[in-house]
């Protein structure tokens, strides 16, 4: 079992570390090609993107997928992606309008506008085509949707790579250049499930729709509270600091982004087998307290490691205009060691079914982390936004041990 696992683990790591590579390299061009400014107005509008994408995930693939498992029939499975397409575009499409709503209402540079218009396309793009993810992923075959993936990333990186090359320092530029990755992943998704099933009559039944709305409103309200939570720190700092100073602070989340994504894919491949697998509660109790543990261990070895090389890894990235960001990196590098453990403690909500944990959780990290900005980061600038990167990380932890201990297996003890 072990052997497998660490096999399933090994595998995930090289697939996710391949695409990690490759848009690492990508940001490091991006950032010498635009400098602290310039990168700082392409970061600013990722962020509001990331944030209006999150309205897109109407219909999850937890809701999805089980459904697609449950009805085998072609005609039925088409049914049910054509319900969940139209409600993600639907969903998109309102995350798209309300993206242009806030950049009118907070009157960001034309950099800043040009930037989230091109990369906001993406929103109505991935989560709609991606019904054909969960269409591959109830038929257990991930592997064509890995590949699109990887396909497209590399083109995009080719032609990052060319604008870099010829000197291109325009955000806008690079920014229609990201856009290309979303729409040949939609492509490829469409003409390889349209290959393999052909189109069928198509009639809007509202029942389903409710049900496929209902059953996803807490998933979705989890994603849209956590990517708030992510993100607001960047909404409230980029008005009060200098656009280089959020550069510094945008290219040291851009590291740790890439950082603790290795906790979901740690976690993913050990909570299978460890977790969802036992039948017993209070084994699989057991077992997320330990998973907990062991990657908020390796967070913080990974964070200190961090912090120790971070001139080395900010001058090969970044390059020297970006020495503001050691500091900032060396500081939040270590506090990113708590994203690991609430990763781990997540597990418990998951193997449970209760979304609505979730749902809570988020929504106390996106209050804290929001009230606290606010009050801090107009008198401290970066280092206010590391302490409420800090702040908003333990609170979801402090959140995850409490139901963790709350929901611990009683045991009955008899006495004379």
């Amino acid at each position: 079992m072990r052997r497998r696992v660490t096999g399933n683990l090994l595998w995930m790591l090289a697939e996710r570390g391949f695409q990690v590579g490759i848009g690492i390299g990508v940001v490091a061009m991006l950032a010498r090609a635009l400098g602290p400014a310039g990168f700082a107005h392409f970061q600013y509008a990722q962020s509001i993107v990331l944030i209006a994408a999150s309205l897109a995930l109407v219909c999850s693939g937890e809701v999805v997928v089980p459904r697609l498992v449950a009805e085998p029939a072609p005609a039925a499975q088409y049914r049910l992606l054509a319900h969940a397409f139209v409600l993600r575009l639907a969903g998109g499409m309102a995350g798209y309008l309300l993206m242009c709503a806030y950049l009118g209402v907070t009157s960001p540079a034309a950099e800043v506008w040009h930037a989230a218009l091109w990369l906001g396309l993406a929103i109505l793009l991935r989560e709609p085509f991606g019904v054909v993810v969960a269409w591959m992923q109830a038929h257990t075959n991930n592997r064509p949707g890995t590949l699109f993936s990887l396909v497209a990333l590399i083109i995009k990186a080719l032609i990052v790579a060319a604008l870099f090359a010829t000197g291109v320092r325009e955000v806008s530029g690079y920014a229609a250049a990201f856009t290309i990755e979303p729409f040949l992943v939609a492509a490829l998704l469409v003409s390889y499930y349209l290959s393999r099933s052909p189109v069928r009559d198509f009639g809007w039944q509202p029942t389903l729709a409710r049900a496929l709305m209902n059953s996803g409103a807490l998933f979705w309200v989890s994603f849209i509270l956590m990517m708030g939570a992510r993100r607001v720190d960047q909404l409230v700092l980029q008005p009060v600091v200098p656009a280089v100073d959020f550069g510094a602070y945008a290219a040291c989340m851009q590291v740790l982004d890439n950082f603790t994504m290795v906790a979901g894919i740690l976690a993913a491949g050990i909570a299978p087998t460890y977790v969802y697998a036992r039948k017993s509660f209070d084994e699989a109790h057991a077992n997320i307290g330990r998973i907990a543990i062991g990657l908020g261990a390796l967070g913080l070895a990974g964070g200190l490691a961090i912090s120790a090389c971070a001139p080395w890894i900010v001058r090969l990235l970044y390059g020297s205009a970006f020495d503001a960001t050691v500091t900032l990196l060396r500081a939040a590098a270590v506090a990113s060691a708590l994203v690991f453990a609430d990763v781990g403690l997540t597990l418990l909500a998951v193997y449970l079914r209760r979304p609505r944990w979730l749902a809570i959780k988020w929504a106390l990290v996106l209050g804290a982390t929001l009230a606290f900005d606010l009050v801090i980061i107009p008198r401290y600038g970066n280092l206010g936004a590391v302490a409420g990167y800090a702040l908003g990380n333990g609170v979801a932890v402090l959140v995850g041990l409490t139901l963790w201990w709350r929901h611990r297996p009683v045991r009955e003890v008899a006495s004379a």
